[in-house]
């Protein structure tokens, strides 16, 4: 599925790092800030969720709540979150249903050799559910400076 600008975000129930269930409907009424990322505790999406980490008080006060998405564990995620002291949520779609809702789990490849992985994307989704941007070369670095400009 190719989802656009414009688009109304698809709907989802997948648990969170402590095994509760998380609707994005539940969040109807707030922007939030949707980023798929490949692993935890990988260089890359270290770097990117603790750039998101550095500035949350301002993507906070700009309205957004964060929902980090993986296809790894509750139990990986609980420790990602513990060793980098990340203040938002993170998501474990381990069968990737949302991944495959969203279009980010895609074939890749890598030194020749060709697999399925999470495409690094971030949806960012108005108060209506409706998708305001994609960001699909994302700047692990400098994430938030891409997500408020």
């Amino acid at each position: 599925m190719t989802l656009t600008i414009g688009d109304k975000a698809p709907d989802f129930t997948v648990n969170d790092q402590h095994g509760n269930p998380v609707k994005l409907s539940d969040y109807r009424g707030k922007k939030v800030i949707l980023y798929f990322y490949p692993k935890d505790q990988t260089p890359g999406c270290t770097a990117q969720a603790c750039n998101l980490r550095d500035h949350y008080a301002a993507l906070q006060q700009a309205g957004y709540e964060v929902l980090g998405i993986s296809s790894d564990s509750e139990k990986s995620h609980q420790r990602f979150i513990e060793k980098q002291n990340l203040p938002f949520t993170l998501l474990a779609d381990e069968d990737k249903t949302v991944h495959n809702l969203y279009g980010t789990w895609v074939e890749k490849k890598l030194y020749g050799r060709t697999y399925m992985g999470t495409a690094r994307t971030t949806f960012v989704i108005d108060e209506q559910g409706i998708i305001t941007n994609i960001i699909t070369k994302v700047k692990t670095k400098d994430h938030t400076a891409q997500i408020l400009t």
